[in-house]
């Protein structure tokens, strides 16, 4: 038996498609729906957080722009929602019912976030889509993820990236860097490591929520992560 019963899964924009590709692609969303429908029906309550990089990231593109960092970061914002609907669309077409609820409303598409509906959603064997990110510029996907899972009371926050966790260097540039089993919360910020925003890694450790770090793109990594197993990099208090 799972020690785990309700999780959060954060799922980065650049999961929507092909690596170094842009927009939604049919194969990876596919994929990725199909793994997390079997992951629910093995028990689990799953809510989701999806960013919305693969279209926009707001901080970038103020940079390289005119736009001023609060627009584009609603921009950014409604790119999650694109993904968001995306994935229930996917999630239902194989038959597991999700609703996509957002911070910011888009009413013909998707429902506000309302802290007692969602946990409803998830405890009628629904999956939960969080759009929106928090609803307000200058906070990521990744806080919005910390924020959401202390609203939801979730028992584990499972970030998903497409490397096998953290490492004491970047092994894109440095292939000999080392995978790091597992941290603490204090070890994540005293470092500096940039494996969530600092305002994420200190929600996370207020509301007792461990965080595992691992590759979406193994197949098997989510569900060994939640039945206890050994994968990727763990932060959590000790």
């Amino acid at each position: 038996m799972s020690k785990y019963k309700r999780v959060l899964l954060k799922l980065s924009g650049e999961s929507f498609c092909e690596p170094g590709g842009f927009g939604i692609e049919a194969d990876p969303i596919q994929s990725i729906a199909e793994r997390i429908a079997k992951i629910h029906q093995l028990g689990f309550q799953i809510a989701i957080v999806v960013g919305g990089g693969n279209f926009l990231r707001g901080a970038a593109f103020s940079q390289k722009s005119n736009i001023p960092r609060s627009t584009a970061d609603y921009m950014g914002m409604l790119a999650t929602v694109i993904n968001a609907c995306a994935l229930q669309e996917s999630l239902e077409k194989i038959g597991q019912p999700t609703r996509v609820c957002s911070a910011i409303e888009v009413d013909a598409i998707c429902e506000p976030f309302i802290r007692r509906r969602a946990i409803r959603h998830l405890e009628n064997g629904r999956i939960v889509v969080l759009a929106g990110g928090t609803g307000n510029p200058f906070f990521s996907t990744d806080t919005c993820a910390a924020l959401r899972g202390s609203e939801l009371n979730v028992d584990l926050m499972i970030k998903a990236t497409k490397v096998d966790g953290v490492y004491t260097d970047d092994p894109m540039i440095h292939p000999d860097a080392k995978l790091i089993d597992s941290l603490t919360y204090q070890e994540v910020l005293e470092k500096n490591l940039k494996v969530m925003d600092p305002a994420a890694i200190s929600l996370c450790r207020e509301n007792k929520i461990p965080i595992t770090v691992l590759n979406i793109f193994n197949e098997g990594n989510i569900t060994r992560a939640l039945n206890g197993e050994n994968v990727g990099t763990m932060i959590s208090e000790s």
